[in-house]
């Protein structure tokens, strides 16, 4: 069984640990920390770009040599507001101390070291709908192509109402064949409203050689390696998650599974 699933594991401090050398691939990394009022985080970028995301509550944040304020405002992610967020360029120390109760996460991605550190503002995030029927789902956009925040990095928030699916009608991007597809590895941090609740997500590829189907909790991350990966919310269970990708170019760029094509050329 391939180890996709990775739970938190503890409850206070960095629960999430996520490095190209632990998931077996080349350029995603993924970090998460649980801050209580008081409690820091501090790190160095290294050769890696980094875009540090508010999840919930408040911190103040220095990085690159400058203090950026107090970051952060929504409490819970579903409130559905946009996150506060900073683009840190490789070579930089940060560090974090929480106003609040804190969840901080660390995007990271190989980067050429051209761009200088910037705030990614709530203002120019809109949160916007996509899918139809039992597909629809919502989008904050926090660096995708379109915005040029980044070498490498793609970050973006969904929110997936109850009974619906996500991520779907399922694709894969995992081949460097740009402008057919793009290789893109990527990490799924999940949330779920209530926190009690259950999601289920699978990993599959077309030839059967990857095909595993899990239930994710409130707090778990999934590896997509490679090969399609839809999920869904069961009734009664909100869904949020925040992706990362990265690849060698930073265009999103997919194709979908040949038993849901008529359904991508019906809603088209």
């Amino acid at each position: 069984m391939a180890d996709l699933l990775r739970k938190p594991f503890g409850t206070r401090g960095k629960v999430h640990d996520i490095t190209p050398a632990s998931a077996g691939w080349r350029y995603v990394g993924f970090g998460l920390y649980h801050l209580k009022a008081g409690d820091k985080a501090a790190e160095c970028t290294g050769d890696t770009e980094v875009i540090l995301v508010v999840v919930e509550g408040k911190a103040r944040i220095s990085g690159a040599g400058q203090d950026w304020g107090v970051l952060g405002a929504r409490m819970s992610v579903f409130e559905k507001t946009a996150p506060h967020c900073l683009y840190l360029p490789n070579g930089s120390d940060w560090d974090a101390v929480a106003e609040t109760d804190c969840v901080l996460a660390v995007c990271a991605a190989p980067s050429k070291g051209a761009r200088s550190a910037h705030r990614i503002d709530p203002d120019g995030i809109a949160l916007t709908e996509r899918g139809t029927g039992t597909n629809t789902r919502y989008i904050n956009n926090i660096a995708m192509e379109n915005e040029d925040y980044a070498d490498s990095l793609l970050v973006t928030e969904v929110f997936t109402p109850a009974g619906h699916w996500s991520s779907y009608p399922s694709h894969r991007h995992d081949e460097d064949d740009f402008p057919r597809i793009t290789y893109l590895e990527e990490t799924y941090y999940h949330r779920l409203n209530p926190a009690s609740g259950f999601g289920v997500q699978r990993v599959y590829t077309d030839d059967g050689q990857l095909d595993e189907t899990m239930a994710v909790s409130d707090g778990d991350v999934v590896l997509v390696p490679r090969g399609h990966h839809p999920c869904g919310a069961p009734y009664g269970f909100e869904m949020y998650y925040l992706n990362v990708m990265a690849g060698p170019l930073r265009k999103w760029r997919f194709v979908a599974a040949p038993e849901v094509t008529w359904i991508m050329e019906r809603d088209a």
